[in-house]
């Protein structure tokens, strides 16, 4: 289910020179990473920012990587940061993994059926409270996503993480009272006509109130 369909991808070793190196590398086409994990220190690399940008796009949680040529190796993204403005990667880290173990990582909730619910049919206003779940699992058994079909939900309803189904050998690891899913109805807002009704009552007793304490004072002041 999550076991990478792809082929090797190819890391070459390198050796860490600061920001300016990085820079260089990202013109040559290169994406600088580092590998941790498994008891080893961590080792630098880069990899060419095509083939890195088509593996991710079509790889599930676990990668096969290979440092040099070398012994192909499981791994995970274990982070990735890309450029605010162009979104391209300007630097990955790969942690590596036992296959045989189990590990703790986060993936994204994924809502279907939102279009026909009921309670978004009705105008109400679709609330998805948590983007991302933390699950426990081996690692070729952790899902690219969680889907979870909303259709079903009414005005003012709200799902938690108990009410999520987690594929089999995945666990869930969030709160299970945590709001997942919520949806609300609108806000309703007074017409502009009743706002200038309102305002314009409000305005008149005000005159009202004006007029009838300066007629007392004119009173008071007759009978002085």
């Amino acid at each position: 289910m999550a076991a990478s369909d792809s082929a090797t991808l190819e890391l070459a070793v390198r050796t860490p020179e600061g920001s300016r190196s990085a820079r260089r590398l990202r013109r040559e086409g290169k994406v600088p990473g580092t590998l941790y994990g498994a008891g080893d220190e961590p080792r630098s690399f880069m990899v060419d920012a095509r083939i890195l940008r088509n593996t991710l796009a079509h790889a599930h949680a676990v990668i096969d990587v290979a440092l040099d040529g070398g012994q192909a190796l499981p791994v995970m993204v274990k982070d990735l940061q890309r450029h605010p403005v162009r979104g391209e990667t300007v630097h990955i880290d790969f942690l590596r993994v036992r296959l045989d173990e189990k590990i703790e990582t986060t993936v994204t909730l994924h809502l279907t059926g939102a279009d026909t619910a009921p309670g978004v049919k009705e105008g109400g206003i679709l609330n998805q409270e948590l983007i991302h779940l933390a699950v426990e699992a081996l690692p070729n058994d952790v899902p690219d996503s969680i889907e979870f079909d909303v259709s079903a939900l009414e005005m003012n309803a709200t799902l938690t993480v108990a009410d999520l189904a987690a594929p089999r050998g995945v666990a869930l690891l969030d709160d299970p009272e945590t709001v997942a899913v919520t949806i609300t109805s609108p806000t309703v807002e007074p017409a502009p006509d009743s706002i200038e009704v309102e305002t314009q009552l409000v305005g008149d007793e005000a005159q009202g109130d004006t007029a009838a304490d300066a007629q007392s004072s004119a009173d008071g002041s007759k009978d002085s």
